[in-house]
């Protein structure tokens, strides 16, 4: 495709409101050139947002918009909140689509991969670019399924802003807490979205109320519904007492006619002294937060609050969000067309473009090009495509880059803006943006992009420089410049095979590309066996990599059980000694080593043990050597003697060692690994058994039913919370009674209950458990 000249034409609807002219502006993409054609918008009383009015956009504008103009955001919520329809009414309000799509009828431009479709959930982050008023939205929809947090995890790290989705009926749930706290971590400024307003028991108050309690966040109230439920028509906005209302002429209206008009008090007088109450708490909550508007509010305004002008009051409601000191709240009904264009608009009014964050790293690069690969899709014509988002410098198509991590240099080919599974070529990208290359064929998640080696260098050179003389190993200062994403670790395993030995070659390489796709799979070879081994998050994410490898690849794989990934500690401290001697050609390996092991009483789970040395031994010892010791002792903890699962929570201390002249590293590291399974014999082992936190949903009639079952399963009840007409039940309960949980907990509810998972900690089994767990793996049961 790289020889022929790439053209594609793309229909955007600008329907003015008063009559149904439509014009199409048909872009032309020929390599670099570009040629729009457009026609002026009638003037119509009713405000319409299809489109940007404007003159003919250049194709600067079009391409490489200022950074300011800029905003990289993200859609996040719990399951089911609507992130995807949003996501959809933003493109077609935009002027990007034609047509409405439907999650329910799997014709939406986000989730395009089959599985999507038919299941009507978000699987992979897809991202969209679109101009909204003379601002480029870069949005990314992710998941919010907990099998796929790491698709949400590695979307938030390149993101500027966020827009929470909440379910209006429900306020905040399980994975509303999870990504929020995700969007914690990276210090993401949001806003939040009161979404389904016109769902039933829905509550604008409970919402906010679950965003104060649950979320311990002061959220700002710049808009109030007009209706709640089936009565929902529209909303006021608090900030400027303006109200906008749809009126839909049809079922099939698609709510880009909206009337905005000044809130009177003789519309509706009780609406009016809500708005006003309101407006004032919204005046006094931002005095509170931020100082210059205090002085304006305490000095020419404060005798009437009413004065304050909208303006000012909306740029310090911009500094607060973008100092995540509060949330500025809006609501909606995206299945019902109300509410988009004004999101839209707090969008790009209060989350920040890419200057206005702050990096560490980008100081040492100057204008050097920075980048970071955050998704690899696998394209079967193109190969690779990189998702990457530039910090600084710019990339352009046929130009050579340098992966960091990776530590080698790569030919991109091709510059291509995302539209979902369509793409759009373009001639370079400035920072601030993000998009897709073609032809890196190394990069993966995390990994940090640069323009060459010597760059890398002098990032390097600069940062040690800035360290102040502080003493920074390379290591150190590389940690500072490459911040990548955090996988966590699989709790899930199962064996995979081909249907005949003839296809393995297909199905490696087939795991190999799904691996770069998802970096929370985890595929290793079971030594004993020979069996490959699928590692996940959940049933739902070993089921999918099953069926896409089925659709994608052809491939009809067999599946073994799926086998819960525990692990192993000890329960008392332990000496033991070993000696290796042996002779290999004319070379005598002796060693001689003494251990001490002991469990480690500490907070957070970690497989990487601890290493201390004693005084005698620390003195007299070679750097290679240490690091020969370290690997022999990371090594025996990463298959365990009693199953062969990782040995986590443990402190090591040397007490002695004593080498011959000639024995080399793997000798020592030998003597050592072996010298650790002696101390672990000795130390007793115990099994660890991962334990999740489970959130059920479930109406009054059915708790006593699903309580039982819990109770059943092991579980711990933590506490019982009321969620409008239904049950909240917190609770703990080991994984691997979790299994095929789905299915019985819909026949206890007649379908009526959800629950979410969640890795919470890894706790031991009682020796009951133990030694049946024990049996059942050596087959004796």
């Amino acid at each position: 495709m790289g020889a022929r000249m790439l053209r594609i034409t793309r229909t955007f609807s600008v329907n003015t409101l008063k009559s149904s002219s439509l014009c199409n502006e048909h872009v032309y993409f020929r390599k670099t050139k570009m040629r729009l054609v457009s026609v002026t918008e009638q003037n119509c009383s009713l405000r319409n947002h299809s489109s940007a009015p404007g003159d003919v956009k250049s194709l600067r504008s079009v391409i490489n918009p200022h950074i300011s103009r800029i905003r990289n955001i993200g859609i996040m919520a719990h399951i089911d909140a609507g992130k995807t329809t949003t996501t959809e009414r933003m493109l077609y309000y935009s002027g990007y689509i034609r047509t409405l799509g439907d999650v329910d009828d799997g014709d939406t431009v986000t989730d395009f991969m089959v599985q999507e479709r038919e299941r009507g959930i978000t699987i992979q982050s897809a991202a969209v670019t679109f101009d909204w008023k003379d601002y480029r939205i870069n949005l990314i929809d992710t998941p919010g399924h907990v099998d796929f947090t790491v698709e949400v995890e590695r979307c938030l790290r390149v993101l500027d802003g966020a827009v929470a989705v909440f379910d209006a009926a429900a306020g905040v749930e399980a994975q509303t807490l999870t990504v929020w706290r995700q969007a914690d971590k990276h210090q993401i400024p949001r806003i939040c979205f009161l979404n389904k307003m016109d769902k039933n028991r829905a509550s604008f108050t409970y919402a906010v109320e679950s965003i104060k309690q649950k979320l311990k966040t002061k959220p700002l109230l710049l808009q109030f519904p007009i209706g709640e439920a089936k009565t929902f028509r529209g909303l006021v906005d608090v900030v400027t007492k303006e109200q906008i209302i749809w009126k839909p002429t049809s079922d099939l209206d698609d709510g880009k006619n909206f009337e905005q008009k000044p809130l009177r008090e003789a519309d509706d007088s009780n609406l009016f002294q809500e708005v006003q109450d309101a407006r004032n708490t919204l005046i006094e909550q931002v005095a509170d937060l931020d100082d210059e508007f205090a002085e304006l509010v305490l000095g020419e305004y404060s005798e009437n609050f009413d004065l304050i002008p909208a303006d000012k009051l909306q740029s310090a409601i911009r500094r607060i969000t973008l100092a995540q000191k509060a949330v500025p709240v809006l609501c909606g009904s995206a299945l019902k067309n109300k509410g988009v264009q004004p999101l839209l608009d707090a969008i790009t009014m209060y989350l920040p473009a890419p200057n206005e964050r702050s990096y560490e790293f980008l100081q040492w690069y100057k204008d050097d090009l920075c980048a970071l690969a955050f998704k690899v899709l696998h394209d079967k014509c193109r190969g690779p495509l990189v998702f990457v988002r530039v910090y600084s410098g710019s990339l352009k198509p046929q130009s050579a880059v340098y992966n960091i991590n990776k530590s080698c240099t790569e030919r991109m080919s091709r510059l291509l803006l995302p539209f979902a599974d369509q793409q759009i070529e373009i001639p370079s990208l400035m920072p601030g943006n993000i998009a897709l290359t073609v032809g890196l064929k190394q990069s993966a998640t995390g990994d940090t992009i640069v323009s060459s080696k010597a760059s890398a260098v002098a990032a390097v050179r600069r940062a040690g420089r800035d360290a102040g003389g502080e003493k920074r190993s390379t290591s150190d200062i590389e940690s500072l410049l490459l911040a990548g994403v955090e996988i966590p670790d699989p709790v899930f395993f199962c064996t995979i095979e081909p249907p005949s030995m003839a296809k393995q070659q297909e199905l490696d390489n087939a795991l190999s590309c799904l691996q770069r796709e998802d970096p929370s799979l985890k595929v290793k070879l079971d030594p004993d066996t020979g069996q490959t081994i699928l590692c996940g998050m959940g049933e739902l994410h070993i089921e999918i990599i099953h069926d896409r490898i089925k659709r994608e690849y052809g491939i009809e794989t067999y599946l073994g059980p799926l086998q819960i990934a525990y692990r192993e500690t000890i329960l008392n401290a332990a000496q033991s000694t070993d000696t290796l001697d042996k002779t290999v050609g004319d070379k005598r390996h002796l060693v001689t080593a003494e251990l001490e092991v002991r469990p480690r009483l500490g907070e957070r789970a970690t497989t990487k043990p601890v290493i201390e040395y004693a005084a005698s031994v620390i003195e007299a010892l070679p750097q290679e050597l240490q690091e020969a010791i370290e690997n022999g002792i990371t090594n025996s903890c990463i298959q365990g003697p009693l199953l062969g699962f990782p040995v986590q929570d443990i402190d090591v201390t040397v007490q002695s060692l004593t080498v011959h002249p000639d024995t080399s590293h793997t000798m020592i590291s030998a003597c050592v690994s072996r010298c650790m399974q002696k101390a672990f014999k000795k130390a007793g082992i115990q099994i660890l058994e991962p334990l999740m936190n489970i959130e059920i949903t479930v109406s009054e009639d059915h708790l006593s039913a699903a309580l039982a079952d819990l109770a059943q399963r092991r579980g711990t009840i933590q506490e019982i919370q009321s969620r409008q007409d239904n049950r909240v039940v917190v609770a703990a309960v080991p994984l691997a009674e979790t299994m095929g949980y789905s299915t019985v907990l819909r026949t206890l509810t007649s379908g009526s209950a959800t629950f979410t998972l969640e890795l919470a900690s890894y706790q031991a089994l009682n020796s009951q458990e133990q030694s049946a767990l024990l049996q059942r793996r050596m087959g004796l049961v």
